[in-house]
């Protein structure tokens, strides 16, 4: 792998219920062994040399899913940061979350809060979850914020430029340099539409459970051999 690492990284993790289907079980065993490939990956890219790791976990449209996959989900979340996220905690990996509160329940609020005050100080690398996420809802979200702001007088309307606009947004996070797409899916689905305007895309075939370091590796491979312009000439 190329010593040339991308500083954000987004990955939308697709595949769990088909890596599931495909060998005969409940698609909540594939978000369960996708829940470990998180850990994983998460640990993995951090220590090299990825600062922010931003993951689809749960779409503000997941909720239209039937009613026991989303209280697995929800389940599997607090399990998680309550629990699981012990090593990302000892990796100094800090821990945040974009989304919207409503309509998640108040224990998977507090399994939320518990890891992000638990994680607050490290600082080797951070682990963005977007959970009940949807771009342009945050998009929408980040314009009512400034819109107050102008009314109280914070801002001057004048002011608000792009730059400015990433301090709206769920978390204030640079730019996204790649985003991979495991399961073979061409599409970005309404994930963090406004910090991927430069971003490489990486597709690939793998479903998320098998989607490892190695494959991890490739998809860095792949963007140190591209050339990004962002917008000029070659």
């Amino acid at each position: 792998m190329d010593n040339n690492i991308p500083k954000h990284v987004a990955i939308i993790m697709d595949g769990n219920g088909r890596w599931a289907t495909n060998r005969g079980l409940k698609r909540s065993e594939g978000h369960k062994q996708g829940s470990k490939t998180l850990e994983k990956l998460a640990i993995y890219a951090i220590n090299s040399g990825v600062k922010y790791l931003s993951v689809y976990a749960f779409s503000t449209d997941n909720f239209k899913r039937t009613k026991e996959e989303v209280d697995y989900l929800m389940n599997l979340f607090i399990l998680m940061f309550k629990t699981k996220f012990k090593k990302i905690d000892k990796e100094n990996i800090k821990v945040v979350f974009s989304g919207r509160k409503e309509p998640l329940n108040k224990d998977v609020l507090e399994a939320m809060n518990i890891i992000t005050e638990k994680t607050k100080n490290n600082t080797k690398g951070t682990l963005n979850i977007c959970l009940n996420y949807g771009g342009q809802e945050e998009i929408v979200d980040a314009s009512k914020k400034i819109i107050e702001d102008v009314n109280d007088g914070k801002v001057n309307a004048q002011d608000i430029d792009k730059e400015l606009f990433y301090k709206y947004l769920y978390q204030d996070l640079p730019p996204i340099d790649l985003l991979i797409r495991t399961s073979g899916e061409y599409r970005v689905s309404n994930f963090m539409l406004y910090q991927m305007s430069y971003s490489e895309f990486y597709f690939t075939d793998v479903l998320f459970p098998d989607f490892d370091e190695n494959e991890f590796n490739k998809a860095i491979d792949s963007f140190n051999s591209r050339e990004r312009r962002f917008g000029k000439n070659k």
